[in-house]
C-alpha cells in the first residue's frame, strides 16, 4: 500500500507541475462545455424566406405574418412567380419560399380547407425537415385560429404533454452527454498518454526492473486520472447546473457510482493502446480512431434507434452508449440504481474483459 501511496504521491506531481496537462484536465474541459452546448444546437433559426402572395388577402398577409413573427423565419423578399422563387433557392438567396396561390381565403371561407406550396432546400437535409416542421406548425396554427370564423364543424384534436423536459430545451438534453464526452477524452487519452510517455522517455525500463510490482505500477498510473475525471465530472455538472440550468432529478451518487464503473472502462482502453503503441503519437492517432466512432455511434447527436440494425448492434459494444443513457435518465428521470441496473452490468463486465487484456498484454520483467 506504501508503494501505491509512493507512486500516487509522484504522478500526481509530475501532472500538476506540468501547466499545460493542468491546463487541459481543468481548464479546456469547461471552455469545450460552454462552446459545444451553444454549438451543438439541434434548432435551426434565421431561416431565410421569400414569399409568393399570389392572393393578397387579409389572411394570406395574416399567414405571412405568422411567419415573420416566428424566430426561426427572416423575410428576405417577396416575389411575383414560382420560377423567382426557385431562382432565390438555386442563389442560395432562399432556404424556403412560401407560395399562397389565388383564392386562397375564398377556399377557406367555403370550404375551410386550401392550400399553399413550401419549396424548400434540402441539400442539407436536417436542416429542410425542421424547416418544414417549422413551416407546418406554423400553418396549422393559423388553420385553428380561423375556424371559429368559417363557423365550420371542428374535427379531432388532441393534447399532449412532453415528459422529462416539458420545455423541450436542448441544452436539458445535449449537457448531459457533453459531460460524458470530457469525462471520456480526459480518461482515455491522458493516462494512455501517460504511460506512454515513459517508454518515449526510456523510465519504462528502470521501472520494469525495478521491484514495483505490475499491478502496484498500474494502479499507480491510472488512479490519479481516475480521481481527476471524477473532479472533472463534477466540475461539470457544477457549471451545468449554474450556466445551462440543467436539473438534477435524480441522486448524483449514483451518477458518480456509475462513472466510477465507466471510468474503469476508459482507463482501461488506454492502457489497452498503450500495450500496443510505443509513442505518444501512436497512442494518440488510435484512441482518437475509436473515441470518433464512439462519439457518433453514442446517442448523443443521432437516435440509436434511427440507426440500421447492424449499427445498433455494434452500439451495444460501445461504452460511451451506456453513460449517456444513465445519465441522462438519472439527471432528467430520476432514475434509481436498479432502474440502470442492466447498463451497470455491461460496463461491469467490460472493465473486466478491458482492463483484463490490458494487463495481460503489458510486459514487465519483476
Amino acid at each position: 500500500m506504501k508503494t501505491i501511496l509512493f507512486l500516487l504521491r509522484k504522478e500526481f506531481l509530475q501532472i500538476f507541475r506540468n501547466r499545460v496537462i493542468v491546463a487541459m484536465i481543468f481548464v479546456m474541459p469547461i471552455i469545450q462545455l460552454l462552446i459545444l452546448a451553444n454549438a451543438a444546437n439541434y434548432e435551426v433559426r434565421n431561416l431565410k424566406l421569400q414569399v409568393i402572395d399570389q392572393d393578397h388577402s387579409s389572411w394570406s398577409r395574416q399567414l405571412v405574418g405568422h411567419f415573420t413573427a416566428s424566430p426561426y423565419f427572416n423575410l428576405t423578399g417577396m416575389v411575383a412567380s414560382a420560377k423567382k422563387g426557385i431562382t432565390a433557392i438555386e442563389a442560395d438567396e432562399a432556404d424556403l419560399v412560401l407560395h399562397i396561390p389565388s383564392g386562397f381565403e375564398r377556399a377557406l371561407r367555403r370550404e375551410g380547407t386550401a392550400s399553399v406550396h413550401l419549396n424548400i432546400n434540402a441539400i442539407n437535409g436536417v436542416k429542410a425537415g425542421l424547416a418544414s416542421s417549422y413551416a407546418q406548425t406554423i400553418i396549422l396554427d393559423l388553420h385553428q385560429e380561423i375556424m371559429p370564423v368559417v363557423e365550420l364543424p371542428a374535427g379531432l384534436s388532441s393534447t399532449f404533454r412532453y415528459w422529462y423536459n416539458p420545455d423541450m430545451d436542448y441544452y436539458t438534453f445535449m449537457v448531459p452527454g457533453i459531460l460524458v464526452l470530457l469525462v471520456t477524452l480526459v480518461g482515455m487519452f491522458l493516462s494512455g498518454l501517460n504511460i506512454v510517455k515513459e517508454k518515449e522517455i526510456g523510465t519504462i525500463e528502470q521501472i520494469n526492473v525495478s521491484p514495483i510490482r505490475k499491478h502496484q505500477f498500474i494502479i499507480g498510473k491510472l488512479l490519479p486520472f481516475w480521481i481527476i475525471a471524477q473532479v472533472e465530472l463534477a466540475l461539470g455538472l457544477t457549471v451545468g447546473w449554474l450556466v445551462f440550468d440543467i436539473p438534477i432529478v435524480g441522486s448524483l451518487g449514483v451518477v458518480f457510482a456509475f462513472s466510477s464503473i465507466y471510468l474503469l472502462v476508459v482507463l482501461g482502453i488506454g492502457l489497452l493502446v498503450s500495450t500496443f503503441t510505443d509513442t505518444q503519437q501512436q497512442a494518440m492517432f488510435i484512441s482518437w480512431f475509436f473515441l470518433v466512432i464512439f462519439i457518433l455511434m453514442s446517442g448523443l447527436f443521432t437516435p440509436i434507434e434511427s440507426m440500421p440494425g447492424w449499427a445498433q448492434q455494434i452500439t451495444r459494444l460501445n461504452p460511451v452508449t451506456y453513460f449517456v443513457d444513465v445519465v441522462r435518465l438519472v439527471l432528467l428521470k430520476g432514475s434509481s440504481w436498479w432502474d440502470i441496473r442492466s447498463q451497470w452490468i455491461a460496463l461491469s463486465i467490460f472493465a473486466v474483459v478491458i482492463n483484463g487484456a490490458a494487463v495481460l498484454n503489458y510486459r514487465k520483467t519483476d
